[in-house]
């Protein structure tokens, strides 16, 4: 069986009356024998075509997220192939063969075996699947056990279902990791080549990477602004925010398009100073000769290139036509080639071309810390650093330190006046959501939770309360006390089973 992804060029050509309703790019399913029918009707390839078509209607609209759901059911209905059961066959059939597909993707090959969270994404796109295919009598059967539980969220309280083919998987705070403040330091001097005190790195056994300006620099930037993988993969360097003029305590405001945002929402983080500085400086040396007179191009199988004129931070014209950035998908971002040549993305290689393997570079770095200097370092990977920038956010906040900054700045007349009135007049709470993208404080309050971070937080809150003459004793008392009361009692989705 074969996972190909459709593209509607030269459709002209296909003797059909209309141009066919297939979204570009999506992933579809087709047998060895190229039929997607025979004597026995439409085949189970052909159903799941018909499903994943309807994916973007579905709350699903990211493209790699066809190609997952597409490569789980192609995995299923090879297995229930290589068994001689049909995909829509008795509830007695399934449940065996759910068992054995179990088992071999638990203890069997090493190259098939899942771990409990993506097993846990294979049983959750099956379910969707098989829902489907019974509402639309496909199916008669489904291979799964529900179980009834409840759901509590915000103190609304509801049944749900749970599957009970999931595996266990560890609590969320054993999972999700941070770096503590030496750590992160030592991480960003590692991606520059550095000592994790901030030397040089001599001797016989020193690195001797490349790119080190971009990986430090970059590095820096993610730690200092929380964004996601593809949020700082795709960014175009002409959406980088100016340098102020003279160094500064407050944050500089730094917005995302929505075109690489999760959930494709608007927001605007910020950035230190010193991170955008060491931004700026890459960019005026490193990159500048990166891109000087570089002859890439984007290679025929991401599509044809798009060449960048008269660009600014808001837009430019591509291929003679304006278009604004924040429209870009990160599909066209890195096709962009710019008027003296290499790529538009933020980091690039030696050719001027994009690039993207982050995920390489900081699992690299953190195991030559480990292996060289610390032992005790963790893995790195992207979304750590946006649980670093939570962290770090929140104890200064707590802690004053953007509070003063904005009085100070407000004192010394800075240009940006509604930042320092927003930090003096807001609580840290909306701060940290507004900063992360989350749709509800409740959001970011579970997310403190997993970071084990919601008890530190209003410790720091009650204190930071009485220093600053906001609670008086009393109220403070009240606050510690609320908090002892309610340790048992979990802020977020928790399943009870009855």
């Amino acid at each position: 069986m074969e996972l190909a992804f459709y593209s509607s060029e030269g459709w002209e050509s296909w003797g059909l009356s209309g141009k066919p309703t297939i979204p570009e790019g999506m992933a579809f399913l087709v047998d060895d024998d190229l039929r997607f029918e025979d004597g026995r009707g439409v085949r189970a390839t052909a159903i799941a075509n018909e499903w994943l078509r309807l994916r973007p209607t579905e709350n699903c609209p990211a493209p790699s997220s066809w190609g997952t759901y597409a490569r789980i059911l192609r995995d299923w209905i090879v297995a229930a192939q290589l068994h001689g059961v049909e995909v829509f066959d008795t509830r007695d059939r399934l449940k065996a063969l759910l068992s054995t597909y179990a088992v071999d993707r638990a203890t069997g090959d090493p190259k098939q075996r899942l771990g409990a969270v993506t097993w846990n994404q294979h049983m959750s796109v099956l379910g969707m699947f098989y829902r489907w295919a019974m509402a639309e009598q496909y199916a008669t059967a489904v291979p799964f056990t529900y179980q009834q539980a409840v759901m509590l969220y915000a103190e609304t309280v509801r049944e749900v279902l749970v599957n009970q083919a999931r595996r266990r998987v560890p609590k969320a705070h054993v999972t999700i990791k941070y770096l503590e403040d030496d750590f992160a330091a030592t991480f960003i001097n590692g991606l520059a080549g550095l000592r994790p005190g901030g030397s040089e790195d001599e001797g016989p056994g020193r690195y001797r990477g490349r790119h080190l300006a971009r990986n430090g620099a970059v590095g820096e930037l993610v730690m200092s602004s929380g964004t996601r993988l593809q949020e700082f993969s795709y960014l175009l360097v002409c959406e980088i925010p100016p340098l102020p003029t003279a160094p500064r305590l407050m944050p500089i405001a730094f917005p995302l398009p929505e075109a690489i945002t999760k959930g494709s929402k608007f927001r605007v983080t910020w950035t230190s100073y010193s991170a955008l500085a060491r931004v700026h400086s890459y960019l005026s040396l490193e990159r500048m000769l990166a891109c000087e007179a570089s002859a890439w191009r984007p290679p025929e199988r991401w599509g044809d290139p798009l060449f960048v004129s008269e660009m600014d931070s808001r837009g430019g014209r591509v291929n003679g036509r304006r278009v604004h950035w924040h429209t870009l998908r990160p599909a066209e971002r890195r096709r962009l080639v710019a008027p003296d040549g290499g790529s538009m993305l933020l980091a690039v290689r030696s050719d001027g071309g994009p690039f993207t393997a982050w995920s390489t570079v900081f699992e690299r770095t953190a195991q030559r810390i480990r292996e060289r200097f610390e032992p005790r370092f963790p893995h790195v990977h992207p979304h750590c650093c946006r649980h670093t920038f939570a962290m770090a956010t929140m104890e200064r906040l707590v802690a004053g330190f953007y509070e003063q900054a904005a009085r100070l700045s407000a004192a010394g007349s800075d240009a940006d006046a509604a930042l320092s009135h927003y930090l003096t007049t807001t609580e840290p709470l909306l701060v940290l959501r507004d900063l992360l993208g989350h749709s509800s404080v409740l959001t970011t309050e579970k997310y403190l939770r997993r970071l084990d971070m919601l008890r530190i937080f209003r410790e720091h809150y009650v204190e930071s309360g009485l220093r600053w003459g906001l609670l008086d004793h009393e109220q403070a008392q009240r606050e510690a006390d609320d908090e002892f009361d309610d340790t048992d009692q979990e802020v977020g989705v928790e399943c009870r089973r009855r």
